[in-house]
């Protein structure tokens, strides 16, 4: 493996055709001599070519290119030493345009101490010295639990003394209080062998490894000895511990005992970022669970994404397993075998860690809304500009639906969010003035054409999405309502159909579907039915207003003001009808009272 550097720097169509066919690592720089890009590649001249002679469709990656001024690069010997040469280097120089790794932090360990009679404890720190470390742990509760567990089994010693066989027989230790409440046998006076400690050491590792039957059987032999030699309270010691054991296992063990020693990766996206889970799983039990976080910087794919944090989180949690289940077929060098599962337990593993993944990202939004809602606002926006085809961020949204009861009161509602959130001041509703009868079309065209001649007319801001509520007819009228006034293809419009939540574009007879449980469609049904509930609104607003009208606000003298006084005393016309006058005067006075008496003897006669 060398580094090529050049003393000067020559052209760029130079620095490429020096470049040779060799796998290896290239390292993008600026004219500041800035990082800009660390990437691997089976033929490097090959892979770095392509930067400038493809057309890249992604913001980013244009602009990056025009950043670079000069390229190194490292030869290695496989794709393999690539692979780990670009994460080692991703981590340690943090390059502007590599994906970025969200969750650096320092990990709890288990320790076995390489010592006499070793010593088993938590620890963050891993210090060369010939002792074993298992983990890292995403959770100091899960180490703890461990610990408590192998505890209870096994005594094990918690000193620090040095205890070396002449400082044994030298007598330099007594005996303390962990051995007189049995928590220790006493190797310390040599009250227990080394043999027979190490047993237990060696009966603690295969448990923390997953492993629980030879532990199991120990146990299970130990007790019925104990039983046979009618040792009973040692037999029931014995079995209570074994009761710890397989509980503990019974908690561990989800997936079938013949999957062992295998890594299991998947990845679920957006735009923004990719959520990669790991699980190992040691005879048939999950011995570790962690998901990270990946920020996008170049539209990465899933599967680079995938590639790159299967790299790191097995060098960081310093895997050794032999065989990794994965969603894509990633090429991991080599020795590491690579399954996409199809079916049967192996397949069901993998959707267990892309069920993980999917909670992590709910769990990062919810976060991201309560701690950054601006990030919150435009991350969704990003998301939906890419799911709904969008030229822009759909910032202003506005929503319609009609509201009509066979055919009486026609109105509508028009909803407008910002933001992806409800911006009720410039909500509005539209009595149908043009349409005679119950027609839907023709109602969306009509209110649809005078909410934007009336944008237009007062120069206010047009929204970059409009919705209908309805399928092709409403859209369709929605969209002759924009051509009549210019708007055409100026305005995305779409239209959401409620049955199964189809959403129609214009001269597109194939309905985008997206995820039932997509942010965008969330957002999308939150508006229809925000629309519907203003528009019933101001339906029954008006069927109430008119049953007003019919008879009271037709009596001369008899305002709006007095009407509402009469109905909240007698509840209803019929018994303002019936009143007399004795009853009317204390509610509306004398002169207002002999109106109403005179206005029903005029119409009974």
């Amino acid at each position: 493996m060398y580094l090529y550097l050049a003393m000067e720097v020559p052209p760029l169509e130079v620095q490429i055709q020096t470049l040779p066919l060799s796998p290896g690592v290239y390292l993008y720089f600026d004219k500041n001599d800035r990082l800009l890009y660390v990437g691997k590649a089976k033929k490097l001249k090959k892979r770095v070519s392509s930067y400038f002679t493809k057309n890249h469709d992604s913001y980013r990656i244009k602009t990056m290119v025009q950043k670079i001024f000069r390229i190194e690069h490292i030869v290695v010997q496989t794709e393999t030493d690539a692979l780990l040469l670009e994460n080692s280097l991703i981590k340690s120089r943090s390059p502007k345009y590599n994906i970025m790794l969200r969750d650096d932090k320092t990990y709890p360990w288990l320790c076995i101490k390489n010592e006499r009679f070793p010593r088993i404890f938590l620890t963050r720190k891993m210090i060369k010295d010939g002792s074993e470390y298992f983990g890292p742990y995403t959770s100091v509760r899960t180490v703890r639990t461990l610990l408590e567990l192998v505890k209870s089994l096994y005594p094990i010693r918690t000193c620090k003394y040095d205890l070396q066989e002449e400082k044994i027989q030298a007598g330099k230790y007594k005996l303390c209080l962990e051995y007189h409440i049995g928590n220790c046998k006493g190797p310390c006076v040599a009250l227990q062998t080394e043999a027979a400690y190490n047993r237990n050491i060696e009966a603690i590792r295969n448990i923390v490894k997953g492993d629980f039957k030879d532990a199991v059987n120990h146990f299970q032999g130990l007790m019925k000895e104990m039983a046979s030699n009618m040792e009973f309270e040692e037999a029931q010691i014995i079995k209570d511990k074994l009761d710890i054991l397989t509980r503990y296992q019974a908690k561990s063990t989800v997936v079938n005992p013949n999957i062992s020693n295998v890594d299991i990766f998947t990845i679920v996206s957006d735009e923004a970022a990719g959520y990669v889970n790991y699980i190992q799983i040691n005879h048939g039990s999950i011995t570790r669970s962690h998901t990270m976080e990946l920020k996008k910087q170049l539209d990465e794919s899933d599967k680079e994404l995938l590639q790159l944090a299967i790299v790191e989180l097995r060098t960081r949690f310093d895997s050794q397993s032999k065989e990794v289940y994965t969603q894509f077929d990633v090429d991991l060098g080599e020795h590491i075998k690579v399954t996409v599962p199809k079916l049967g337990d192996k397949k069901r593993v993998v959707e267990l860690s892309e069920r993980n993944a999917k909670f992590f990202r709910q769990e990062q939004f919810k976060t991201i809304k309560i701690v950054d809602p601006d990030r919150h606002v435009n991350r969704l926006m990003t998301q939906m500009k890419a799911d709904l085809r969008l030229d822009e961020e759909p910032r202003h949204m506005e929503c319609f639906d009609n509201s009509n009861i066979q055919g009486t009161n026609p109105v509508a509602a028009c909803v407008v969010f910002k933001d992806g959130k409800p911006s009720k001041s410039d909500y509005r509703h539209f009595n149908i003035k043009t349409v005679d009868g119950p027609d839907d079309f023709a109602s969306m065209e009509e209110v649809v054409y005078r909410r934007y001649r009336r944008l237009l007319e007062e120069d206010e801001p047009l929204p970059q999405l409009v919705i209908v509520d309805g399928g092709k007819g409403q859209l369709s009228s929605g969209v002759t309502a924009l051509e009549r006034l210019g708007l055409r293809g100026k305005i995305p419009i779409i239209g959401i159909a409620k049955r199964l939540e189809e959403l129609f574009y214009p001269n597109d007879p194939v309905p985008l579907y997206l995820d039932k449980r997509s942010e965008t469609l969330k957002v999308i049904q939150q508006m229809r039915n925000e629309a519907h509930r203003f528009g019933i609104s101001h339906h029954r607003n008006k069927r109430s207003k008119q049953a007003i009208e019919t008879e009271l606000d037709e009596i001369p003298g008899i305002g709006e003001k007095t009407t509402v006084e009469l109905l909240r005393h007698f509840r209803s016309v019929k018994r303002v009808k019936e009143a007399s006058k004795q009853e009317l005067i204390p509610i509306v006075g004398t002169s207002k009272a002999q109106r109403i008496i005179d206005f029903y003897k005029e119409h009974s006669e």
